[in-house]
Formats: structure tokens, C-alpha cells, sequence
């Protein structure tokens, strides 16, 4: 089985996954799409796209609470043929010692996250109701106004690729010989921005671009961020920078 990340958590990449799926058919293998950062906020159909297997978090782009997310299983999978790593009880089978053999109960042992599961659907009704699309060309937009002003930011350093064709609304950042952490604390206490400073759980990430041990400054838009919010930003980080 080939496992891809559909776009990168640190320098917003988009990665190819229609090439990989041709590649995964013609040698026989199976497709799993990892799509933390794209469910939501970017197209996807798992029939056109060629994939196996696609795994979400609610707590992005779907607008749900954290401790939420799901596993679409495609048409060519056979789900009798997965073996969950651990197993227990769900009552739905209560009178039996193994775990149901049907699904979704095979895959999901205990008592299921009721409140979760509820706050992830309200946030998926919303991203159905505004759509993919609409939310993609906002989410595009306001990226595509960061990336510009923080480019003229001098001993700014933008990773991964400036065309937003290429991204996502993700961008990280370095100023200069400035930790993340420091640059991060500042924009929180100074200008009331959040942004995620270090190593976003991607140590290997990091180490391509280089950014390794100590990370980069995230900035993370949604379809709720304004274009004040973008010119606060460019603001808050030139200061800094300067």
C-alpha cells in the first residue's frame, strides 16, 4: 500500500495524487490518502481521483471538534480482509466474544464519541451548505494576499511553493536568526495573532527544508479569516522583522 499526505502540514504543498494513483493501479497496490489538511477546503472524489482508502480529522477544514475524524473504505477494498490492530466490544453484537464482522461496527470498538460525532456533523453541513469550491477560492484568495505581502518582508524566508495552484492556505515562515518561538510569543502578546511555532509533529519535514531542530512560524487561514486579518498579519510581522 502507497500512503500519501494529500498536502503537507508544514509548507502547505500540495502533492500529487492523481499521478500516484495511476502509478498504485498499474502495480497493483493499494491507495490510502491521508486528508487532514485538504477534507473540507479542497475538492475530492476517492472514484476520480483513484483512491483506496481516504482518512480525515474533523478539527480542520471540517470544522468539527478535535478528537473527531473518520475512514472512507473505497469499492476495491475488502473490509473482512482488514484486521483492526486492536479489537473490543461495540453492543451491537454484545452476545458474541469477537468483534462484528460488519461494518462500521468492525472498526469501531467502545463507546463512540456521540457529542464529537455531532459537532463534526454541524461543521460538515456547514462546508456543504457554503461548498467546496466557494470555500477553496476564499481560502485561495486570502493566501495569495499573505504570500505577496510577507515576500517584500526583508530576511523573511517562505517555504514551499509561492503559486497558490500548488497550496494550500498553510504557509510557514522564518525571520532572519529570530526563533519561531520568540517570533510566535511576540505575535500573540503584541498583536493578538495565534499562529504555531516549532516543529508541527513533521521532524522529517523539517529536516528537508532545513528548518530543523527548531522549526518555523505556521500561519493556518480558514474561510472565517478576513482580508483585515491578512494586512494585521503582514503588519505585525514586518514590525518584527524590523
Amino acid at each position: 500500500m502507497v500512503v500519501l499526505n494529500h498536502a503537507s502540514n508544514v509548507t502547505g504543498i500540495r502533492l500529487p495524487v492523481e499521478e500516484v494513483a495511476l502509478i498504485t493501479k498499474r502495480h497493483d497496490l493499494l491507495f490510502l490518502v491521508d486528508a487532514a489538511q485538504t477534507a473540507g477546503a479542497y475538492p475530492i472524489d476517492i472514484e476520480r481521483d483513484g483512491i483506496d482508502l481516504l482518512a480525515f480529522t474533523g478539527h480542520k477544514s471540517l470544522y468539527g471538534p478535535q478528537g473527531t475524524g473518520g475512514l472512507v473504505i473505497g469499492e476495491r477494498i475488502h473490509e473482512k480482509e482488514m484486521i483492526p490492530l486492536k479489537q473490543g466490544g461495540t453492543g451491537s453484537r454484545s452476545e458474541f466474544e469477537e468483534q462484528p464482522d460488519f461494518l462500521p461496527d468492525r472498526f469501531e470498538s467502545g463507546t463512540p464519541n456521540g457529542v464529537g460525532i455531532a459537532g463534526l456533523l454541524a461543521g460538515v453541513q456547514f462546508v456543504l451548505e457554503r461548498g467546496v469550491e466557494q470555500i477553496l477560492q476564499r481560502e485561495n484568495s486570502l493566501a495569495e494576499k499573505l504570500i505577496e505581502g510577507l515576500k517584500e518582508i526583508p530576511r523573511l524566508e517562505l517555504y514551499g511553493p509561492e503559486s497558490q495552484k500548488d497550496r494550500i492556505a498553510t504557509l510557514s515562515f522564518n525571520l532572519g536568526r529570530l526563533s519561531p518561538s520568540d517570533v510566535a510569543l511576540r505575535l500573540e502578546k503584541e498583536f493578538g495573532i495565534f499562529c504555531r511555532p516549532g516543529l508541527h509533529c513533521a521532524p522529517a519535514a523539517h529536516r528537508t527544508i532545513g528548518t530543523f531542530p527548531e522549526g518555523a512560524v505556521r500561519f493556518g487561514l480558514s474561510f472565517f479569516n478576513t482580508e483585515s486579518d491578512i494586512e494585521i498579519a503582514i503588519r505585525a510581522v514586518s514590525q518584527i522583522s524590523k
